[in-house]
Formats: C-alpha cells, sequence, structure tokens
C-alpha cells in the first residue's frame, strides 16, 4: 500500500504576496477579496493540511497565466477564477474564521484603498 503524501505549506514569510498583489491589481477589488480570504486560510496556523493544500493549489490557479479563460480578456479573463475561488471558500466555509475575514478585509483595505 502507498504511504500517504505529506503536504508542506509555506510559511507566510516564503509567500511572494507582491506577486499576488500584482495579479490583484489588474483583476480588481472584486476578485481580490475571495483570493485575500483563500491567502489568509493558507496562513492560518489552524487550517488543517489538507485544506491548506487545496487552496494553495487554488491560488497557484490563480497565479498560473494559463487559464480556462485567458486573463487578458477584458470583464470576463479572470471570471474562472473568481468561481474557483469563491467554489472553495465555499467547500472550506468552516475554516474560514471572522478573524480570517477580518485579517482579509484589512489586507483588502489596505492593497485597494477607497477613495483612491
Amino acid at each position: 500500500m502507498d504511504e500517504p503524501l505529506e503536504a508542506e505549506v509555506l510559511e507566510s514569510t516564503v509567500v511572494d504576496q507582491s506577486v499576488l498583489l500584482r495579479l490583484l491589481r489588474r483583476a480588481g477589488r472584486g476578485l481580490a477579496r475571495p483570493a485575500l480570504e483563500c491567502l489568509e486560510l493558507l496562513l492560518d496556523p489552524d487550517t488543517p493540511q489538507p485544506a491548506r493544500f487545496t487552496v494553495l493549489a487554488a491560488l497557484t490557479y490563480l497565479l498560473v497565466p494559463l487559464d480556462l479563460i485567458p486573463d487578458l480578456l477584458p470583464a470576463i479573463g479572470f471570471s474562472d477564477d473568481l468561481v474557483a475561488l469563491t467554489a472553495l471558500l465555499g467547500v472550506l466555509g468552516r475554516y474560514r474564521t471572522p478573524s480570517i475575514r477580518q485579517r482579509a478585509q484589512r489586507r483588502l483595505d489596505r492593497w485597494f484603498p477607497l477613495g483612491r
């Protein structure tokens, strides 16, 4: 019988958040909220390893330039990413605590200040 794979999740000091920030600035605030909630799920030490691995896979899909719908298409380019992240948050909803939502909102407000 094969042994189960152990997923090693990156520490927050290793995650290159500047790459995510550049992509989200192109995509806009609508995609940023679920992406940042996923990022906070990934970084939260209380998120179980299997859930972290799933979140990491979803964020990788967001960052990989090859998509079902190319991100370069205006208005609809990020729609597949938004659907994937929203579905993921639905599946992992039990791990998305008020604290995670609050940290994601603070990061969203910092990265996308209103009134600018």
